[in-house]
């Protein structure tokens, strides 16, 4: 099974966790399960696209919101 997201697209009220960063931290170190994430390294569409994906990692590092595994 795959499951795809993006942890910086969250459109939940303030306060709720999305499903995404629960699973990503309940399953993480589960034999057998991988997890896959993507950089704007990895974006390989137009340069602005790579620039968009930037300016989000950025804005959760400023807030305190990574929340890597």
């Amino acid at each position: 099974m795959v499951v795809t997201g993006d942890p910086t697209q969250v459109d939940l009220p303030a306060g709720t966790r999305s499903g995404l960063a629960e699973a990503l931290e309940t399953l993480c170190g589960v034999d057998g399960i991988a997890t896959v994430r993507f950089t704007d390294e990895d974006v390989v569409r137009h340069d602005l696209v790579a620039r968009i994906v930037r300016a989000y990692e950025a804005r959760q590092r400023t807030a305190g919101g990574d929340q890597k595994p």
